[in-house]
């Protein structure tokens, strides 16, 4: 059937906004699980890395290897499935590791434990975190380059942000499902098996995201003649270097702060489980709250201020908070308040960054340039924090690890942001 005129009109107005929500769904599948693995860790832990015998301390650390270990396959994804989405397109791509990162996610809510299946359960669990790290490796770089491509003249910082605010969401669905089920089911029944349910609903989450991507065109961006069409761009290793430099703080500081604090309030403060996930919820808000408004800031003022605000806030403010949250003559509001802050620090970090990563990358180097640079970042800034936090605070007693860690990762930002704006045209 032909389209009308008017058809045509109101289809191609709807193209950056079915865009936005094609690009972000998957984003949000990926934080989902990622927040859901974060909070669920101590009960992992038990179930998977702690065999008769074995000490919690030692289990948590093994989960964060396992965690971290996976991460370090993010690169790995942003480079071979942002290589085929500079050369044959973004949509493919991001229908395939959509496909791939809901498969694995599901699968980890039907693994046997140790208690069943012995000394295979843990490397089970870990292959299926690498698929998710291969795959989330290549859904960040395309589905930020879609999001910008799509984006109207003016808008690129907000639509960018887009990405990062279903962090937000994704983290706060995660935290919200694991508070409720703890709320609605015993410690037992959640240890057995109701920790397997957040895991599963990753599969209708999956399917909207598989039907969104489906549907939606290739971005204009892409199909221009000028772009290249049929080959990829080799990225320069020092605009990767650059990038990194200037994501860092972000990665690490939106890390300690939205997802390692609840095991660090349990096992460094002895906070209650509900208490712990419930101080991560109000950082999570702050984080959400300020990440689109920072995108559109971004906009009108650049991205590198904006993001410079919120690194440097976090060098002065990181020690501060920490101390605040020990406190124990501190009012409870006043440290969800600090806690809300802190969240909201790192969403003006959070809100310009995708923009930021895909200005500094030509088309045909976009997706392989900003992947790579965001999974490099994420893998030995965000996926091996908490093993280097829970390690560091075991063996020296120190209870500011946290602190010192995301100060001195925002502080390089800043430097890194201060240089010079981009490294190549286009």
């Amino acid at each position: 059937m032909r389209l009308t005129f008017e058809d045509r009109a109101v289809r191609e107005r709807n193209r950056p906004l079915r865009a936005l929500a094609a690009g972000s769904v998957g984003n949000f599948i990926e934080w989902y699980e990622f927040g859901v693995y974060g909070y669920v860790a101590t009960v992992v832990a038990e179930r998977f890395f702690t065999p008769a015998g074995g000490s919690a301390a030692e289990g948590l650390v093994r989960t964060y290897a396992s965690f971290g270990l996976a991460f370090f396959f993010r690169p790995l994804g942003a480079a071979l499935f942002g290589r085929l989405a500079d050369r044959f397109g973004r949509r493919p791509v991001l229908i395939l590791v959509v496909a791939l990162m809901t498969g694995a996610t599901a699968l980890i809510g039907v693994l046997p434990t140790y208690a069943q299946a012995g000394a295979v359960a843990p490397w089970l669990l870990t292959f299926l975190r690498v698929v998710q790290g291969l795959s989330a490796g290549g859904e960040f770089g395309g589905a930020v380059a879609m999001l910008t491509e799509f984006a109207p003249p003016g808008r690129r910082g907000l639509y960018g942000a887009w990405q990062s605010f279903t962090v937000a969401l994704g983290l706060l669905g995660g935290s919200g499902v694991a508070v409720a089920l703890s709320a609605m089911l015993t410690a037992a029944q959640f240890g057995s098996w109701g920790w397997r349910l957040p895991f599963l609903l990753a599969l209708p989450l999956g399917a909207l995201a598989l039907w969104l991507r489906i549907g939606l065109d290739e971005t204009p961006e892409f199909r221009e003649p000028a772009a290249g069409a049929g080959r990829a761009v080799r990225v320069p290793v020092r605009a990767i270097a650059l990038a990194v430099a200037r994501v860092m703080g972000w990665s690490a500081a939106g890390y300690t702060f939205l997802v390692v604090l609840p095991s660090y309030l349990q096992a460094a403060l002895h906070t209650g489980f509900r208490q712990a996930l419930l101080a991560t919820v109000v950082a999570n808000l702050g984080f959400a709250a300020a990440i689109l408004p920072a995108g559109l800031l971004s906009d009108r003022v650049g991205r590198r201020p904006v993001m410079l605000a919120g690194a440097g806030l976090v060098v002065l403010l990181a020690l501060p908070l920490l101390h605040l949250l020990r406190d124990p003559g501190t009012a409870a509001a006043v440290k969800g308040a600090a806690l809300c802050g802190a969240g909201a620090v790192v969403g003006l970090m959070a809100g310009p960054g995708p923009a930021l990563l895909a200005e500094m990358f030509p088309v045909r180097a976009r997706c392989t340039g900003l992947g790579l640079a965001y999974a490099l970042s994420n893998a030995v800034f965000s996926g091996c924090a908490g093993l280097i936090i829970t390690e560091a605070v075991r063996r020296t007693g120190n209870l500011d690890v946290p602190g010192y860690y995301a100060a001195a990762t925002c502080a390089v930002s800043v430097l890194a942001l201060l240089g010079s704006q981009r490294l190549q045209s286009g």
